[in-house]
């Protein structure tokens, strides 16, 4: 069990940080193809939005495997 715990610990770090990485805030998603996003700062949607919310449960997931391993060990 303990070692099922640190695996998916491991994948859900690796993810969060992608997931992190690829927000880039102030370029959004637009930034990674080159394209024009300009200066102004404008709601989040379609890609992106999905994007936040994955983050977003994936953070909650990694606390939660990460209290369950300290009360664990």
């Amino acid at each position: 069990m303990e070692r099922f715990l640190d695996v998916a610990l491991i994948i859900t770090s690796v993810a969060l940080i992608i997931s992190v990485i690829l927000q880039s805030k102030g370029a959004g998603l637009g930034g990674l193809t080159g394209a024009d996003t300009g200066g102004v700062y404008t709601a989040r949607r379609g890609i992106e939005r999905a994007l936040f919310w994955v983050t977003i449960i994936l953070s909650v997931i990694f606390f939660g495997l990460t209290i369950t391993i300290l009360l664990l060990g």
